[in-house]
């Protein structure tokens, strides 16, 4: 199929009303109608790769595979993945200097070595090994402390990206050069330099596929969630649920992060407000 015909392939108004309906049944994602022609566009290549001539056939293809892969490609080429290490450096700020001293205290006076944090929506890993960059470099090195991050999203293909763990020199840049040297390890190949995240993060990140429309295997309290630039794909009702349940997920003290371009403002939720983005349980 040549590139003129898919940039002449026309998505019906129907075929838009069904994807829409797809994507928002399996992961909250709210398709609006001034999002038809970026449906368009995103899923021209899911019907070039699998010669498809018509949104019809590949929606065929996708309600028929029993195995659900059909649906996550689908998803994974409506999602946006823009992310990047110390992305919105006021939340990693205020986790070094504000939340994580006193959190530490308190746990050392009670002899209570855990920290739990979840990543929800990864993406390729920049932010969960930049959390996990912070809290270690908070512990300095004491070996007792028991650190855990969950990092999920719905993205198959970015959770691959991120079990890697394999940057290029321009995608690491906003790592501090001397964490840089401390936590990855440069790589030289085929002319290229790469950087792969050390033992020390893999150590304490966990990578694993989660859709937070459905039930979430999380059997512990968690001390920080960042769910940032995620909710923004959500309608207010399912964000409304959404925060509900992270603030069930916390004990008095958690700190939820969301993303700069989103509020709690007109949802009802029980969290006090820290500063812009960052609210406590």
């Amino acid at each position: 199929m040549t590139a003129l015909a898919l940039k002449e392939m026309v998505l019906r108004e129907r075929e838009f009303n069904l994807i829409s309906d797809l994507v928002y049944e399996h992961c909250g994602i709210n398709l609006h109608h001034g999002k038809k022609e970026l449906v368009r566009a995103r899923l021209a290549k899911r019907l070039r790769e699998g010669s498809f001539s018509t949104f019809s056939a590949y929606l065929r293809h996708v309600l028929d595979d029993t195995t659900g892969r059909a649906l996550s490609l689908l998803v994974d080429s409506l999602s946006t993945n823009l992310t990047k290490f110390f992305r919105e450096g006021q939340h990693f700020e205020c986790l070094r200097t504000r939340l994580l001293p006193g959190l530490l205290e308190t746990r050392r006076r009670r002899r209570d070595p855990r920290i739990r944090a979840w990543s929800a929506g990864c993406s390729s890993g920049e932010e969960p090994y930049s959390i996990a960059i912070t809290i270690l470099e908070a512990i300095q090195g004491d070996g007792r402390w028991d650190i855990k991050i969950l990092a999920t999203d719905v993205s198959t293909g970015m959770l691959a990206q991120a079990r890697k763990g394999i940057y290029d020199a321009a995608r690491v840049e906003p790592i501090p050069l001397p964490l840089r040297h401390k936590y990855l390890v440069r790589r030289r190949g085929d002319g290229a330099e790469t950087y792969e995240v050390g033992d020390s993060l893999r150590r304490v990140v966990m990578f694993q596929y989660l859709n937070l429309m459905k039930d979430w295997p999380i059997k512990t309290l968690l001390d920080f969630i960042f769910c940032r630039n995620v909710m923004i794909y959500f309608d207010k009702p399912t964000q409304s649920r959404l925060i509900q349940r992270f603030y069930d997920l916390m004990p008095p003290g958690g700190v939820l992060f969301t993303g700069h371009s989103e509020s709690l403002t007109g949802i009802e939720h029980k969290f006090r407000y820290l500063q812009p983005t960052i609210y406590v349980k």
